[in-house]
């Protein structure tokens, strides 16, 4: 009778243990496609479907030339938030398209915001793991109320022809595979695009505020 009842618990043990273990790798999944959090991110809503077919293997895109503050400004946008781990480039591919429309005098500064919203080489490896993709959908982009402040406070030639600034609003989205299901999570993030629109010539990428902490 003894004997038996420590047969239960050891049974009971391992079933018990079995499932934390499986819960602890859902929530490191979920983790990794979910991002760091941030404090002034609204809790993001996650949603696990059925495997279906897979889009195809996004590529980096150049950004299309234009002298238009909106149209590059919403370019830029989309493409700091667009990667995909499931070929055979790496963030610093994903960020090339970025650092190749830069300002040369911003170009050094530029270079590490766009690299504080990509994640890191070890980061990208786990996220390949689970085929991990991002996009963003964008639901406003407008001029900030204290960029003609800043314009006005600024000393002569501070600011290059055309600088302008675009805050945006929008929605990120993650997208991978776990167990044969399709992981999704999104979550809401703003930060602002500072770039430049000299008459004669085409737009140029300045700086870029950290995420979720724009200029308003």
């Amino acid at each position: 009778m003894h004997v038996q009842r420590r047969r239960r618990m050891v049974i009971v043990t391992v079933i018990v243990g079995a499932f934390i273990l499986a819960l602890l790798i859902t929530v490191g999944v979920y983790g990794l496609l979910r991002g760091p959090a941030s404090a002034r991110t609204d809790s993001p809503t996650a949603s696990a479907t059925s495997a279906s077919v897979s889009p195809s293997i996004g590529q980096p895109r150049a950004l299309p030339a234009t002298t238009s503050a909106a149209t590059f400004g919403h370019s830029v946008a989309l493409t700091l938030f667009r990667w995909d781990t499931r070929g055979s480039m790496g963030p610093s591919d994903w960020a090339q398209a970025l650092v190749e429309v830069a300002d040369p005098e911003e170009a050094a500064g530029l270079a590490s915001d766009v690299r504080a919203y990509m994640p890191s080489s070890e980061q990208w490896e786990q996220l390949k793991l689970y085929g991990t993709r991002q996009w963003l959908t964008i639901d406003s982009a407008e001029i900030p109320k204290a960029w003609a402040a800043a314009v006005a406070q600024a000393a002569p030639g501070q600011l290059p022809p055309g600088a302008t600034a675009y805050t945006i609003s929008g929605v990120r989205h993650r997208e991978g595979i776990w167990d044969d299901e399709v992981i999704a999570t999104s979550s809401d993030v703003r930060f602002t695009v500072f770039l430049a629109c000299p008459r004669a010539g085409e737009c140029r990428l300045l700086r870029l505020s950290r995420l979720n902490e724009p200029l308003e």
